[in-house]
């Protein structure tokens, strides 16, 4: 894309001038529909150094509301505690809201690029992470996000004059470093890494725009038109269905919720003998995790009153509280639904060495959202796909992804429901929505099953805990964990 670069014809200085005004005045328009559209805008900026994005930046947002945009600054090189999750994770926490915007002083390209460049990224990773960026625009765009990327272009002479400037004004030289110097002296070894970048991200839902960056006043415009008529496009399209996804994955087979018998048990002393052996080894793996930084998601779902509680409560007895979290998931708060909805879960992911416990997860989406209508069927027909791959991102970072739903029959949650309501110490556990969804009982089974099979990949499957006896779902569940980290831990 930049060795064939075609520069477009600059307009005169006086028309280039009436242009500017008029897109300036149409984004600061632009803006107040996007928010009321509630469409998210995120606008990448990548380029050479000194190709003048910042500079640029501020012409396109003079007009704007302050209070509904935000910048966001990316260094190339992730910190520490950057660096100990998943590749996307702090790019991915930093979208923005419905009918705001966010500016991108560069994104994922650079930390790639970069990478490539200096050796640190091999040929398989950086195929990964292409992937991984793809997949992640693909995913923005299809849950209603505006997605732009620029790409600032200068040529090798004009660059080392700018950095020159730059570096010779005191005022200025804290702007340039070694690095940008380096990128200048190597300009024709680094031409091809950006160029392939970009033509393997460049798609018909987040293309590329190559800005003719030479001039600051005519970038600006270019970025304005290209800018405006995204935001066109965007707000006409509002409310067209995103394409279902053929699901890419290996799935393990999982049988129907009615199948599974819930007769097994096991006698309280075994129990006992079990549940002290199981916590022992739990908390060396634990130690072990630490040490070899694995990080580690456990996902709880199932039925009211299955026991979800005090089975998470058998796994932490055994771990150290310093090294994981338990998330109780409820209904979304205005700022979580306002994004992607795996954004909230994208935020509590644990750093490598950690363990995040979930109490209810993601996949609400294709039971409580679906059946109560808080999403459309389109966007619950493709969070299927959208969760696979999400998972499979997290095992592609080394994550160890456990799943579990944990299953009663109809008669045992009744049972368990009039306990809670008859007890006063219980009664808080007990909620009219609740008794509500018991009567939807059918619908959700249907749910499930669906949910199960199509989400049970080979890399990360759904076990079902059969949970009438909760003391025999504590110990499957316990050796379950166990048996994963130890493989986790021996590779």
């Amino acid at each position: 894309m930049l060795k064939n670069f075609a520069r477009p014809s600059k307009p005169q200085k006086e028309e280039l001038k009436q242009r500017m005004e008029a897109e300036q005045a149409k984004l600061a328009a632009n803006q107040m529909r996007v928010k009321e559209a509630k469409v998210p805008v995120m606008v990448i900026f990548e380029g050479w150094g000194s190709a003048g994005k910042g500079s640029t930046l501020a012409k396109v947002i003079k007009d704007m509301d302050p209070r509904f945009f935000q910048v966001a600054t990316m260094d190339s090189k992730p910190t520490e505690e950057e660096q100990r999750r998943p590749f996307l994770w702090r790019y991915l926490v930093e979208i923005p809201e419905a009918g705001k915007f966010k500016f991108f002083d560069t994104c994922w390209m650079e930390e790639v690029t970069h990478g490539r460049i200096s050796g640190t990224i091999t040929d398989d990773e950086y195929d990964r992470r292409i992937d991984s960026i793809n997949t992640a625009e693909r995913q923005l765009v299809d849950n209603g996000y505006l997605v732009m990327k620029f790409f600032f272009h200068i040529g090798q002479k004009e660059q080392r004059r700018r950095l020159d400037a730059l570096a010779a004004d005191e005022n200025t030289s804290w702007r340039v470093d070694a690095d940008d110097f380096w990128e200048n002296d190597n300009y024709d070894q680094c031409l091809p890494v950006y160029d392939r970048y970009l033509r393997d991200t460049n798609r018909s839902s987040a293309p590329w725009y190559i800005i003719d960056a030479r001039d600051r006043s005519w970038a600006t415009l270019q970025i304005l038109e290209f800018l405006n008529t995204g935001i066109d496009v965007a707000i006409h399209n509002r409310g067209i269905a995103a394409p279902l996804r053929q699901n890419v994955f290996p799935l393990k087979k999982m049988p129907l919720l009615a199948d599974i018998p819930l007769d097994k048990t096991i006698d309280e002393e075994e129990y006992h003998v079990q549940l002290k052996a199981l916590h022992t080894r739990l908390s060396q793996l634990h130690n072990e995790l630490y040490r070899k930084r694995i990080p580690v998601v456990i996902a709880y779902e199932g039925w009211d009153a299955a026991g979800k509680g005090g089975n998470i409560k058998r796994i932490t007895a055994a771990l150290d509280p310093r090294g994981y979290v338990v998330h109780p998931i409820a209904s979304p708060e205005p700022h979580e639904k306002a994004r992607h909805y795996l954004w909230r879960f994208w935020n509590r992911l644990p750093k490598s060495g950690h363990i995040a416990i979930f109490d209810r997860t993601w996949y609400g989406r294709v039971m409580v959202e679906r059946l109560e209508g808080f999403c459309s069927e389109n966007d619950w027909q493709r969070a299927y796909n959208e969760i696979n791959e999400f998972e499979k991102e997290l095992v592609d970072a080394g994550t160890v992804v456990i799943k579990f739903w944990v299953q009663i029959d109809s008669k045992t949650q009744l049972e368990r429901f009039s306990d809670r309501q008859n007890t006063p110490e219980k009664q808080w556990k007990i909620t009219e929505e609740d008794w509500r969804n018991r009567e939807k009982w059918d619908a959700y089974e249907d749910a499930i099953n669906e949910m199960l099979r199509k989400t049970s990949t080979t890399f990360a499957p759904w076990y079902v805990l059969e949970s009438v006896d909760k003391r025999y779902a504590r110990i499957k569940a316990l050796q379950i964990v166990v048996d994963e980290l130890e493989k986790a831990c021996a590779e």
